[in-house]
């Protein structure tokens, strides 16, 4: 008996890396992660090597049952490695797994809100050949064939990440014709980063079938139009159970030099997006606030009621690396909020 196991991986690619996959084809039964071999690949094509040099290692980190193959048939996330074993410079995620373990005991989750927008050819899928729709408002978590578009394949989308067991929390129509949203979580970091890489590659995938890209572009079109985001939803215990952690945290994220450290590694072309329109606050500047889209890092309302919860970073493009946003996230507002005994 054999098996199929789609190797998946991010490569090298800048400023915005890009998902590579490859079919193994493996003797016996699927027997879980730790059963899965390493492979290589050629890092000279992917931008992960010099050609005299380019033997790279993939070690699988997480698997799901593979909805498109079906069967018995798996995918495998993988983390690149160096022949000597170590990470890859481009390896994100070994960096994410410090930083989890250190602060695991404040109990970090995620929920991530992935935008991105469908392309026919050159055209967002829904704007007419040569000219422009209807100005954005009406498309918003819309219906009918007049404001929808590509509505069949989010459903499949949809279908195959539950068939996969990824953690799909929803889906929903944005603001410009073609442009959708589902959301991972809640998880805790390397999970949420793991599911929503996986997801991304079901989606890509998925929207092959039908002949039809996808694209996590921030701006995909310059002008009236919203661009595509990764709001990223962040608590720890303490922030689940009371409020002064929560305004630790927004606080923390706003002292020193830490707004630009987060906004420069939230996504390339993040200037594009983040203008303080299109409820957006401007890149180069940090506030929070209650209820507030057009903050920086909003609190939500019944947050604020309940005096405890969660809180919004909103600045994180369609184009974020996960393991990276992550990170970020918990190395700021778990250092500050150990530094204040609110843990």
């Amino acid at each position: 008996m054999t098996f199929k196991a789609e190797y998946i991986w991010i490569d090298g690619t800048q400023p915005t890396a890009k998902l590579r996959s490859k079919t193994k084809i493996i003797a016996g039964e699927p027997a879980g992660l730790d059963a899965l071999p390493i492979w290589g690949f050629d890092g000279s094509s992917t931008n992960q090597a010099e050609g005299h040099s380019s033997d790279r290692v993939l070690k699988p980190v997480f698997t799901c049952p593979d909805p498109i193959r079906g069967g018995d048939d798996v995918l495998v996330l993988c983390e690149v490695l160096d022949i000597d074993m170590t990470p890859h410079a481009s390896n994100t995620r070994a960096a994410l797994a410090e930083v989890a373990e250190k602060f695991a005991a404040q109990e970090p989750i995620f929920g991530i809100e992935q935008e991105y927008t469908f392309f026919d050819g050159s055209r967002p899928l829904g704007f007419p050949e040569g000219g422009f729709p209807a100005p954005q408002g009406g498309y918003y978590c819309g219906v009918g064939a007049d404001e929808i578009f590509g509505r069949e394949i989010v459903e499949k989308h949809l279908d195959n990440c539950l068939k996969a067991g990824l953690g799909i929390s929803g889906i929903n129509a944005e603001v410009m014709p073609g442009q959708w949203e589902f959301q991972v979580g809640p998880l805790s970091p390397l999970e949420v980063s793991d599911q929503l890489w996986v997801a991304r590659w079901l989606l890509y995938r998925t929207a092959e079938d039908f002949g039809i890209s996808a694209t996590l572009d921030p701006k995909p079109v310059k002008g009236d139009w919203n661009g595509a985001g990764a709001h990223t939803n962040f608590s720890t215990k303490a922030m689940r159970e009371g409020y002064d952690a929560i305004i630790t945290a927004c606080e923390a994220l706003g002292e020193g030099s830490k707004p630009l450290d987060h906004v420069k590694n939230y996504g390339a072309g993040i200037d594009d997006r983040l203008t303080g329109l299109h409820e957006t606050a401007p890149w180069d500047q940090y506030s929070y606030g209650v209820s507030d889209r057009g903050a920086s890092v909003r609190i939500p309302w019944q947050v604020e009621k309940d005096g405890k919860g969660y809180i919004e970073d909103r600045r994180p493009n369609a184009n974020v690396d996960p393991y990276v946003v992550t990170r970020l996230l918990v190395d700021t507002c778990c250092s500050a909020l150990e530094k204040a005994g609110q843990v």
